[in-house]
């Protein structure tokens, strides 16, 4: 735990930081009261001190701790454009020590405000923290990378990606290294796929400002599922801080590609119409107030993956994401090859094993291939499971975690979110000029008919 920051959140009034942030610090410090942060919100609109602490109170609930509270009391506002160097650089005359600049805005916004800074405007202990998507593409990825360099090194840039701290990511780490069992077998040599999936029952739920001109590739895909899956595929570190893990993962990125080189055969997209979620009615995507028809977002993305490594080649990673779906469905799935050879007699099918991770609540199973029923050599599918709790902290209190104590371990390394978008450009280009159908899927339902089912 590192001394007292200054955490300043810009676009402190936003739903992020009422949804996600506030609630994630809250709970950090009343896990950790002994943690000293002064809180300041930053924004455009004019706000008293009072109507901010009132703002903050109701975001970090009730039943707090002594320490929480005197947090949400000591809290302050400043109207501040980010994009105005003057108003940034007032601000932060105001603050002395360790400072934390939290850009919870649009990265657009996060980018032109970096670029209205120098180096001398930030102290020696000044972090950087952004919010996904980092840049377009490859090439303004890179151009904002270099911005945020000429300002601090890269050890004091956090770019947030909370399904880093999800804890059953963390889990897998645990699973596969410390048990002799699942390590020496964790290859194409005994993997015969591998699905991460992230389907939710939410729909737009008024976002459409954002998600209009994103897309399920680009919200959840690029900017999540290829992380959790460098985790999943990545060389052992010599040990879990922040170089040894993030140079790992970043192997990963570099070694991935599509699956055939195929954009067109390895990704799929859907849009949802009107349909039913939980008893209620759910409009057309394209009926969703704010969203523009003709830019044919797509709320269901699939693609599949080849790690092009020694452990990995042959391997199809197949990663999906998609809103309005009846039946929420979020897990890591390894399939294991069936055995070589089953001794006749045996009655039965006997698939390859199945290590599934549940992303909340978090829980692991493991299907296997057992005999000893009513017919001792008939062979029935049976599940170990077991519970992985909750987890200490919710992802974003893990992630706020690492980022007040200097610990850039859970989030993305710049080079690694240039690798993202490399990775899934050839599909966009394949999007944009109409090469693959915008298939429809009703809201409620489980995808389109006709795609393949995965496991």
């Amino acid at each position: 735990m590192t001394d007292d920051t200054t955490l300043v959140i810009f676009g402190g009034t936003g739903d992020l930081a009422a949804r996600l942030l506030l609630p994630a610090l809250a709970e950090l410090v009343d896990r950790e009261p002994a943690r000293s942060v002064r809180l300041i919100g930053a924004g455009r609109g004019e706000l008293t001190d009072a109507a901010w602490r009132a703002q903050v109170r109701k975001a970090f609930g009730d039943e707090r701790s002594d320490a929480v509270s005197a947090m949400a009391k000591s809290t302050v506002y400043r109207q501040t454009d980010p994009t105005v160097g003057t108003d940034v650089t007032r601000l932060l005359g105001e603050i002395d020590g360790r400072t934390v600049l939290y850009f919870a805005v649009p990265p657009q916004v996060t980018q032109r405000a970096c670029e209205q800074l120098t180096p001398e405007d930030l102290g020696d202990d000044t972090l950087l923290v952004l919010e996904k998507p980092f840049g377009t593409d490859a090439a303004s990825a890179a151009e904002l990378n270099a911005v945020l360099r000429s300002l601090v090194p890269e050890e004091r840039i956090f770019r947030v990606d909370h399904f880093l701290g999800q804890s059953t990511v963390l889990n897998i780490l645990g699973l596969r290294f410390a048990n002799r069992l699942f390590e020496p077998i964790w290859s194409a040599d005994h993997i015969e796929s591998i699905v991460i999936r992230y389907d939710e029952s939410l729909a737009l739920e008024d976002r459409a400002g954002y998600y209009d001109a994103t897309g399920a590739l680009v919200d959840m895909i690029q900017s999540h599922l290829l992380q959790v899956m460098a985790v999943v595929a990545m060389e052992a570190p010599a040990t879990l801080d922040e170089t040894d893990l993030r140079d790992a993962t970043a192997a990963v990125l570099r070694a991935t590609a599509l699956w055939d080189d195929n954009a067109v055969r390895s990704a799929r997209r859907a849009r949802y119409t009107a349909g039913r979620i939980n008893g209620e009615e759910v409009p057309a995507y394209t009926d969703e107030p704010g969203v523009d028809p003709s830019r044919r977002t797509e709320t269901l993305a699939e693609a599949t993956f080849e790690v092009r490594t020694a452990r990995w080649s042959g391997v199809p990673i197949t990663l999906r994401s998609g809103k309005a779906i009846g039946r929420p469905c979020r897990e890591i799935v390894l399939t294991f090859r069936p055995v070589r050879h089953l001794p006749a007699g045996f009655t039965g099918a006997a698939p390859g094993s199945r290590l599934r991770f549940s992303l909340g609540p978090d829980a692991m199973s493991l299907e296997l291939n057992v005999n000893g029923g009513e017919d001792p050599f008939a062979l029935e599918r049976r599940s170990v499971e077991a519970s992985l709790g909750a987890g200490s902290l919710r992802a974003y209190a893990e992630v706020l975690a690492g980022i007040l104590d200097g610990d850039a371990a859970l989030s993305v390394r710049g080079d690694a979110a240039e690798q993202c978008w490399r990775i899934v450009q050839p599909v966009l280009d394949t999007w944009r000029r109409g090469d693959v159908p915008l298939d429809e899927y009703a809201a409620g339902s489980d995808g389109p008919e006709g795609w393949p089912e995965l496991p």
